[in-house]
């Protein structure tokens, strides 16, 4: 499979849908469905160790230039240990019931859910029309009222911000990724290539490494990996370094702004609205190369720390041992 002709001097809009505004309201009390209130023991924590040193960052072969995904460099990095796994919502049901911590999607009512034209019921976002704001949307009611964990307490939580990422984060002990730790460690050992097992491209048939959209996007998904939206977070094949979905399943926060370096006209009016924004890595199960082709280790794009998605996760990296 090639990729397409897209303009990449215009990023397409389905990554990562902003909050346009919203005003803010009064926590609510968690009804009894909460997974707070449930019995749902939490997942131990797997750790990766990764080693540090001078580490690749970025590709000689960019895809999307103007989001400045080259050039391939060296930068050093100390050694980390990284989350075998994004969080899942066990875990983060186990923080919300030892905290009480509301999630910024709770107090504001609503989030954004990947919903094409025919099952619309919330908000359109303008530039992409299948994502809609849809009231009462959160991490335990992923699709909006009377959507639920039952059977997915094992896949990666979402509707999650960057401030609720940092807020688990600081209670696990751990922290966001840095832009150079989470390539290094998605490379897995192999170098500068596209993807954490090579350069093989997913197709939609009978290469599905990760989970992708496989069909026509936005309007018809053939599920051929299994998965119409999120998969259990060790559903598929972990790289090099035993970790599971770099790529494809949830987008991942990192720790930094997103920013480009270049002084070039393009690349500062692509990016002139994303100040403030955070980086976000790996792409989702909403990718596909016809039309949002991140789900590359050195693709990038950005989101405002205070959006939430039905598409975006998380997970933490360690300075030390987590269990030592």
């Amino acid at each position: 499979m090639t990729a397409s002709t897209e303009d990449t001097d215009n990023p397409s809009p389905c990554c990562a849908p902003r909050r346009e505004g919203g005003q803010q309201i009064s926590a609510r009390c968690l009804p009894e469905t909460h997974p707070a209130a449930l019995d749902m023991a939490p997942a131990k924590a797997e750790v990766v160790a990764i080693a540090g040193g001078k580490v690749l960052l970025g590709t000689d072969s960019p895809f999307i230039p103007v989001d400045e995904e080259g050039p391939c460099r060296h930068v050093a990095i100390s050694p980390f240990w990284m989350d075998a796994t994004a969080v899942c919502n066990r875990r983060f049901a186990a923080f919300t019931r030892a905290t009480g911590y509301v999630t910024e999607a709770e107090k504001l009512g609503d989030s954004a859910v990947f919903a094409p034209a025919e099952e619309a019921e919330g908000i359109a976002h303008a530039a992409a029309p299948w994502w809609q704001m849809v009231k009462g949307a959160s991490w335990h009611s992923p699709e909006g009222p009377g959507s639920s964990l039952d059977g997915r307490e094992d896949h990666p939580v979402v509707h999650v911000t960057w401030n609720d990422a940092c807020a688990f984060a600081k209670w696990a002990g751990g922290r966001l990724p840095l832009e150079a730790e989470w390539e290094h460690a998605a490379r897995g050992g192999l170098g500068d290539v596209r993807y954490p097992w090579g350069d093989d491209d997913p197709d939609d048939t009978s290469h599905l490494p990760c989970n992708i959209w496989q069909g026509e996007f936005p309007h018809r998904n053939t599920s051929a990996d299994g998965y119409a939206r999120t998969a259990p977070v060790a559903s598929f094949a972990p790289n090099g370094y035993g970790l599971y979905h770099m790529v494809g399943n949830t987008w991942e926060w990192t720790a930094q702004d997103f920013r480009v370096r270049s002084l070039k006209k393009v690349i500062k009016t692509a990016h002139q609205d994303k100040l403030g924004f955070k980086l976000i890595k790996g792409g989702s199960f909403l990718c596909h190369i016809s039309y949002c082709y991140r789900y590359r280790i050195a693709a990038r794009t950005a989101n405002s720390p205070d959006s939430s998605t039905s598409h975006q996760g998380f997970r933490l990296v360690y300075d030390k041992p987590p269990h030592a």
